[in-house]
């Protein structure tokens, strides 16, 4: 089963947790997205804002724990509380939902 490892952290974070993953072989898909936020960070490069990133990891759930623990540490999450990781469990794709489909019994 597939898990998705969410993050949201400054953009300097989250650009350095991208490259770590990127070429790492248990990271099956991993996606950064640069915004704006004026609540998450201390740090502020636009006035009231400040830069953020928002990672999207999908991993399989044998490998979920190291991976989030890296996501975690690279974050700098335990020694600074300037962001936050979340783990999803139930991950499906589309062909998840075909194969269910075509399974299921006709009504």
């Amino acid at each position: 089963m597939l898990v998705e490892i969410g993050s949201m952290t400054s953009l300097r974070a989250g650009q350095k947790i991208y490259d770590l993953l990127k070429e790492d072989d248990k990271v099956l898909f991993v996606f950064l997205e640069a915004g704006r936020s004026n609540d998450l960070f201390d740090e502020k490069q636009f006035g009231e804002y400040g830069e953020a990133a928002t990672l999207t990891v999908i991993v399989d759930e044998s490998d979920q724990t190291e991976v989030f623990d890296r996501v975690f540490k690279h974050a700098e999450l335990h020694e600074k509380d300037d962001g936050i990781v979340s783990l999803n469990s139930k991950v499906i794709s589309m062909s998840d939902i075909k194969t269910s489909e075509t399974t299921s019994p006709e009504r």
